[in-house]
């Protein structure tokens, strides 16, 4: 089984607050997968995890077989991210927020352009 992300055991706590409690999931790559519940379930708070902008309390993630804790700046090389909402610019184009990220991440214009294509 060729994994994309794998999720095991995953918490996360903000003082007394247990936002998310011990979840485990897989992705395969090439898979689809939705992450759904109603609000305040740990989405968003999952999501961050996964994309390395938050640690974990507890438990592990593995992108592309990388730990998050480890691998952090090596795994944001390779995932994108554009939250819904609170992007920098409500006006700007999914695009537009992706050359914004890829900007704060100090990527080169020839990486971007690379990165980047449509």
């Amino acid at each position: 089984m060729d994994l994309a992300i794998e999720v095991k055991n995953l918490k996360k706590s903000f003082n007394s607050l247990e936002a998310v409690k011990g979840i485990k999931f897989s992705v395969q790559k090439g898979e689809i997968f939705g992450l759904l519940g109603p609000n305040g379930a740990g989405k968003t708070t999952t999501i961050r995890m996964i994309t390395t902008l938050i640690s974990p309390t507890d438990g592990t993630v593995l992108v592309a077989g990388l730990d998050v804790k480890k691998y952090g700046s090596l795994i944001r090389k390779h995932i994108g991210y554009v939250p819904q909402a609170l992007s920098a610019d409500s006006m700007l184009t999914g695009y537009e927020n992706l050359l914004y990220v890829a900007k704060l991440l100090r990527l080169g214009k020839r990486e971007r352009e690379e990165k980047l294509i449509l």
